[in-house]
């Protein structure tokens, strides 16, 4: 018999994302006693503690941890087909969960989205934008967006963008008076501006010249998270960044940065749009899947 309805394990997963009843209740258009109190009513039933609570934070426990990875895929799964029931085939609609970089995201955001969302107005599309690898099932997203060597294999990729190639630059205002870099091992003479993952890992950088490699782990007076951060960094003349040219081709044909070390670079497969193939995906997934492959196959970046 089942001892918990759909609106009890809603109301637990929005409290385990938002690590909050307030924030949670926010999010329901409830009020937190009412939410507190379908916690109990589950609890109770379940005979089990789902959250540890103190009055500044909310935590699963061990027990809570195991049945949101559970229940979350499944009630996502409940949401798409009741979803996909509800919406003629002429007015698809729902929401697709998308957990990116933010480098893989932006050109989906200028180059697909306008005309499909004006195609299909009743479609929303999130994107969470985060430098780890999650698994997108357990974390409850529809689809990622990652480089295409670290896509799962169990996962339908849809490739995108063509290769992604990053390169050292920096702003006049910075290199005048300094002795530029010849050799990638020049680096560690000048003030670099660092990149940490999400996951707290330090970015090393990869350069090559010629299929000749070379690892360097830069030390300068900066270090972000955001490559668009890194980007206005090196525009204001803190020091070298490690970006990729998509980001930066306009500014050096501007002049207002300047690539240090032509000959080495680094290049490597571009982004792919991917999701579970073990899974039927919701209508306005595979619309919009359709809609990238389409652009995809139309700038030749398909193999």
């Amino acid at each position: 018999m089942l001892r918990a309805d759909l609106a009890e394990l809603t109301a637990f997963i929005t409290i385990a994302e938002q690590r909050s009843f307030r924030g949670a209740a926010r999010v329901m258009g409830l009020s937190p006693s009412a939410l507190s109190h379908t916690i109990r009513n589950l609890e109770t039933r379940l005979d089990v503690r789902l959250f540890n609570r103190t009055t500044r934070s909310v935590a699963l426990t061990e027990t809570g941890e195991r049945l949101l990875q559970r229940v979350r895929p499944a009630l996502a799964d409940l949401t798409e087909a009741v979803d996909e029931a509800g919406s003629a085939q002429d007015h698809p609609s729902g929401t697709i969960r998308i957990s990116a970089a933010e480098a893989g995201a932006r050109p989906l955001i200028r180059h697909v989205l306008p005309d499909f969302l004006a195609a299909y107005p009743d479609i929303h599309v999130e994107f969470v934008v985060d430098t780890r690898m999650i698994d997108i099932v357990a974390d409850g997203f529809d689809a990622g967006i990652r480089v295409e060597e670290d896509v799962p294999r169990d996962m339908i990729a849809i490739p995108f963008g063509g290769p992604w190639r990053f390169m050292a630059v920096a702003s006049p205002a910075y290199l005048a008076g300094k002795e530029r870099p010849v050799v990638p091992q020049d680096l560690l003479r000048h003030a670099c501006i660092r990149f940490r993952f999400t996951s707290g890992a330090l970015y090393l950088w990869d350069l090559e010249k010629d299929g000749k490699p070379a690892t360097i782990d830069v030390q300068g007076p900066m270090t972000l998270g955001n490559t668009n951060l890194m980007l206005e960094a090196a525009l204001n003349g803190i020091g070298i960044a490690w970006l990729p040219e998509s980001l930066v081709a306009d500014h050096l044909t501007a002049g207002r940065l300047v690539d240090v070390l032509p000959e080495w670079s680094h290049a490597f497969p571009g982004a792919c749009l991917y999701y579970p193939a073990n899974r039927h995906p919701p209508t306005a997934l595979r619309l919009f899947a359709q809609a990238v492959r389409d652009w995809a196959e139309a700038s030749g970046w398909t193999h």
